[in-house]
């Protein structure tokens, strides 16, 4: 994407290199080319371009480096590819005060503290005097470990010192004419990925996704669907013509999740989706969970007073769970039926969904942001389009509880126009 991003961190680098009084810092990218060109060059906004008449180009023990005049002294910046296995090993030795990283998604990273280069680079920074990092990154899968590990964990629980995140996109780019950023953006299918990722800068799969018929059209928001008139009546044609729920369950192991999921049918079967998810991801024991699921079936059937739940499909794997929530049901006075899942080949389940988004048949509600996002990240495994991958980051968990609830109903719902 040309949104800017490298150019302002280049100028953020520059601006707090002139009076920190740390002397070597850090250049990084997925190679040392790739570093030297986006951030020594940069169209011409690079780092030797900011110090222009106070750098040179050198060597510091044998690493590429730019030699810069500042306000508070010489200081030294040294370029390094880290996109290789054994890239730490070219920052070994030294305390770096500043780390600018382009396109950190694309470093080495790795659970060895050692052997990561981006573990290693914060490592290289604990005797500086006044640590920073400047990072920018193309968007990538929703699950990529930049995110997960770093950048949305970061925003999550915050970070001493100060933490910005910032989303560029082409419209922010001032070095791009509004007529050449028209003729850029023309060459896109606005419905694709591409856009989304390239145009709109949104994190999205690209690579071997799978529910590619998925788009934001079928994703209903909570204000539209909970809209009553004057008289209190839901005013939503859909929500207004639902007849009946199922649920799914699908039990977690020990690297899944636990995932309940609603669907709700209209009549003939004209449209159906899921209205309430809950995902617990935590460890939990079985009591917890079955407080859990009745917690569940008696919020749904307050939000949805007079449809009546006729059917619950449980993975039939955990026998005594299913027991257990049978009992609860009963000591409830919830009559609803329990049945084990009919767990189909997952490909026919897979074919089924992406019929459905083909013909728009299916919705969901924007509060069941997990499976949104399972339908958004999805991917087959590498060189395989006809596995799922299941990977333990993967939300398969979601992905299975949706289709428990409408296993029943498929062969229905595909004839019906």
């Amino acid at each position: 994407m040309r949104a800017g991003k490298t150019i302002d961190n280049c100028i953020a680098f520059a601006l707090n290199l002139e009076y920190t009084t740390d002397k070597i810092h850090l250049a990084s990218g997925s190679t040392l080319a790739n570093a030297k060109l986006n951030v020594g060059e940069c169209n011409g906004f690079g780092l030797e371009h900011q110090f222009k008449g106070r750098c040179h180009w050198g060597k510091f023990k044998d690493n590429e480096a730019l030699y810069i005049q500042t306000k508070t002294g010489e200081k030294i910046v040294i370029f390094v590819g880290g996109g290789k296995a054994d890239s730490y090993k070219k920052i070994l030795g030294n305390s770096y005060g500043f780390w600018i990283a382009t396109e950190v998604n694309e470093h080495y990273d790795c659970e060895e503290s050692k052997e990561s280069f981006i573990k290693v680079a914060f490592a290289r920074q604990l005797a500086s005097n006044n640590p920073k990092w400047f990072w920018d990154l193309n968007p990538s899968n929703p699950l990529a470990d930049i995110y997960t590990k770093y950048i949305d964990l970061w925003a999550k629980n915050g970070l001493i010192g100060g933490y910005n995140y910032q989303h560029f996109t082409i419209f922010d780019n001032a070095a791009i004419t509004e007529q050449r950023k028209q003729e850029i953006i023309s060459q896109y299918d606005p419905t694709s990925i591409w856009y989304q990722r390239d145009i709109l800068g949104k994190r999205v799969v690209a690579e071997g996704l799978i529910y590619r018929e998925f788009k934001d059209y079928h994703i209903i928001k909570m204000q539209d669907w909970n809209a009553i008139d004057e008289k209190g009546n839901y005013t939503h044609p859909i929500r207004k013509a639902l007849k009946f729920i199922t649920i799914g369950v699908d039990f977690g192991g020990n690297i899944s999740a636990h995932s309940f999921n609603a669907t709700g049918f209209t009549n003939q079967f004209r449209k159906f989706g899921t209205i309430k998810q809950k995902r617990i991801a935590k460890r939990i024991d079985d009591k917890e969970l079955i407080e859990e699921f009745i917690k569940f079936i008696k919020e749904l059937k307050e939000e949805y007073p007079g449809i009546n739940i006729i059917d619950i499909r449980c993975d039939s794997a955990e026998q005594t769970l299913i027991a257990g929530f049978e009992r609860a049901l009963r000591e409830n006075r919830l009559a609803i039926p329990i049945n084990n899942a009919i767990k189909g080949e997952i490909l026919n389940r897979i074919r089924f969904y992406c019929k459905m988004f083909s013909t728009n048949k299916y919705f969901i509600l924007e509060c069941c942001e997990p499976l949104i996002m399972a339908f958004k990240t999805a991917i087959w495994e590498k060189d395989k389009n006809d596995i799922r991958l299941d990977d333990g980051k993967q939300d398969v968990d979601s992905l299975d509880g949706q289709e428990y609830s409408t296993e029943p109903y498929q062969d229905v719902l595909v004839q019906i126009n």
